[in-house]
């Protein structure tokens, strides 16, 4: 399969908004053995803002555009640092890919964006994604990378798009505010009762929530793609998400509910 994951950046960092070393680690152990297993990789990872917000201490994700680009300049080299060390320890060569929406819904620079992503594919590279955000302005900026990781699957074709987050998956409500909200399985219709049950944004450091991740399943169930929202606590999860075990909510691409019928 050709697998896109998209990892937020709560589940990069820990709670002081340092980067959990121990869990990149592993999601990069978990990415290796299943490329190794004849899978194509595409990683789609927020942390960049975070990793810098880190670095220069500031006291929280700054809310002006100049302060936020700068402290991605500073957060992305940190991250790609890690990651690229990270990968190596298992073998793997990644590649820094840095996206705004101009390059990736105009059509010229859409298709080069394609065609390099096809030839480090090919080369056996696993390309590793985010927005750019040091340059990236209103008009140009994708918002979050729930959606950029929707781009990318619809890009490359992929047959699965992972959001790995720090919650389990779409409730019936809120489970941090019901105690018996109910886990969702699996959607094969986006109705607006499901777009319902979005809430609002997600963690203070990052900038997605479950409505980008519902707007990002219709984007890619339209096309035959299916999406998994996951916990990203425990990146092993991805071995069963990979074998179509029940984990998270999975929802069901368009053309395979066609076939199903």
């Amino acid at each position: 399969m050709r697998i896109v994951i998209k990892i937020g950046t709560s589940s990069l960092t820990h709670a002081t908004g340092k980067l959990n070393l121990r869990r990149i680690d592993e999601l990069a152990r978990v990415i290796s053995d299943l490329k190794n297993a004849g899978h194509e990789i595409l990683l789609v990872s927020s942390g960049a803002i975070a990793m810098g917000v880190s670095k220069l201490k500031l006291p929280s994700r700054p809310s002006d555009v100049p302060t936020k680009q700068a402290a991605a300049a500073v957060g992305q080299c940190e991250l790609m640092y890690i990651y690229d060390r990270m990968f190596l320890q298992y073998g793997q060569t990644v590649a820094q890919i840095l996206l705004t929406l101009d390059t990736v819904d105009y059509p010229d620079r859409r298709a080069n964006t394609e065609n390099t992503l096809f030839r480090l594919l090919e080369m056996g590279v696993i390309p590793i994604i985010n927005e750019n955000d040091t340059v990236s302005t209103e008009e140009f900026s994708v918002g979050d990378n729930d959606t950029l990781g929707a781009k990318i699957a619809c890009l490359v074709g992929a047959d699965l798009l992972v959001i790995l987050s720090d919650i389990d998956g779409l409730y019936s409500s809120d489970p941090h505010l019901n105690g018996n909200a109910v886990l969702i399985s699996s959607v094969r219709e986006i109705t607006d009762e499901i777009k319902s049950l979005a809430g609002g944004a997600g963690t203070p450091l990052g900038t997605g929530g479950m409505e980008t991740k519902i707007r990002a399943a219709e984007t890619v169930t339209a096309l035959g793609c299916d999406l998994v929202i996951a916990n990203g606590g425990n990146p092993s999860v991805l071995y069963d998400i990979e074998a179509g075990k029940p984990v998270g909510t999975r929802f069901f691409g368009r053309k395979r509910n066609e076939r199903d019928l």
